[in-house]
């Protein structure tokens, strides 16, 4: 399948909010071995995040918004009697959690012209009010698993 790594038994709490999605998060962000810069755009991030919605603690913003973006249902390729069928499949956590990382730096990374730290807030924000471009793919996804529920039986 994919390839084994131990990062998750190795997976240090981050220096403020000694969170492990905080770690991993910064470590899919981080360019380069620049894990300094990573920190320092996540939590420049999490301070306009403070601004933009003042009643909310900007760690459980973050939380929600990876929450958020986690989808529940996928479409995996799956070959029948010569036939590629869509199948919709069940996403086990860790699966979860990585798709929505990868999709919210995705989307970060999609829009130009602004600091990272400004259009990572803006993309946190807009998955914890469940809008924005993560949310569309995840919207996305489980519309394709929706439309091919004719192929679950295929799932084994």
């Amino acid at each position: 399948m994919g390839r084994i790594t131990s990062s998750r038994k190795q997976l240090r709490g981050d220096p403020v909010y000694d969170s492990k999605l905080v770690s991993k998060f910064v470590n899919c962000l981080m360019h380069g071995g620049k894990k300094t810069t990573a920190l320092r755009i996540f939590y420049s991030a999490l301070d306009e995040i403070k601004k933009k919605i003042p009643d909310e603690e900007p760690i459980e913003v973050f939380n929600q918004a990876i929450e958020n973006v986690k989808p529940h249902i996928e479409v995996r390729s799956r070959r029948v009697g010569g036939a590629a069928y869509q199948v919709p499949m069940q996403v086990n956590r860790i699966r979860q959690q990585s798709l929505a990382l990868r999709w919210i730096l995705i989307a970060v990374r999609e829009k130009k012209g602004r600091p990272t730290y400004l259009r990572l807030a803006d993309e946190l924000a807009a998955a914890y009010n469940k809008e924005g471009a993560a949310m569309t793919r995840r919207e996305n996804i489980h519309r394709m698993a929706d439309a091919n529920k004719a192929f679950a039986h295929f799932a084994w």
